[in-house]
């Protein structure tokens, strides 16, 4: 069992015990996403202003009619709606990142997805990657024997992937580290917990 990550990387191996800790560093997740944390920033201010004004003028009982009382009253919910969306986009930009990390234990994984950085991405294709990836959450998940045979280094077009299935879950794996890397880290996940890696859970080809 090769312990070593390859060279050049930046994946850490530590002990835990007598386990062995995998950590992989998250990714960056460019700078765009300081320029939009900043411009939020400032649209905060721009949005207090305007909630400020407008919730006094509703509450003194500034405006004669009830069909402007029940206009204001209904813009203002979504202001405060639109508010409380930047708000969190703005903790998400911020939120430091954590490393995901696999414990590996005698029998099972001891799986840590981390935190990701949030990832700024434009393309319309993407978009529902983009909203997974604002509400994305921290999963940590003891993975079994079971489990584990469910490891698969996949090939698509956009690179290999690391996969493990958990009920109807898909994890993917190490996806901030480079093709070389998910391949060690396969052939170490592998050959510690797969019954026979080399003939039934070799690469999958997958086109996607």
């Amino acid at each position: 069992m090769n312990l070593m990550p390859p060279s050049g990387s930046k994946i850490l191996v530590t002990t835990s015990g007598a386990d062995p800790v995998i950590t992989i560093p998250q990714g960056s997740g460019g700078p765009m996403r300081y320029f939009v944390g900043l411009f939020l920033l400032f649209w905060l201010g721009g949005w207090f202003a305007g909630f400020s004004a407008s919730a006094s003028k509703l509450w003194s009982g500034g405006l004669e009619s009830v069909a402007a009382n029940g206009f204001l009253a209904f813009w203002l919910g979504g202001w405060t709606l639109g508010g409380a969306f930047a708000m969190f986009s703005l903790y998400r930009i911020f939120r430091p990142s954590v490393a995901e990390s696999l414990r590996l234990m005698p029998d099972s994984v001891a799986y840590d997805s981390g935190v990701p950085p949030l990832q700024m991405n434009f393309n319309q294709a993407n978009r529902s990657e983009a909203w997974k990836n604002l509400f994305s959450k921290r999963l940590r998940v003891d993975l079994d024997r079971r489990q584990l045979q469910s490891l698969r280094l996949r090939e698509t077009d956009a690179g290999n992937r690391l996969t493990i299935d958990v009920n109807a879950t898909r994890l993917d794996v190490a996806q901030s580290v480079s093709e070389v890397e998910r391949e060690w880290l396969y052939q170490l996940l592998a050959g510690r917990y797969l019954k026979s890696p080399a003939s039934g859970n070799a690469r999958v080809g997958e086109r996607t």
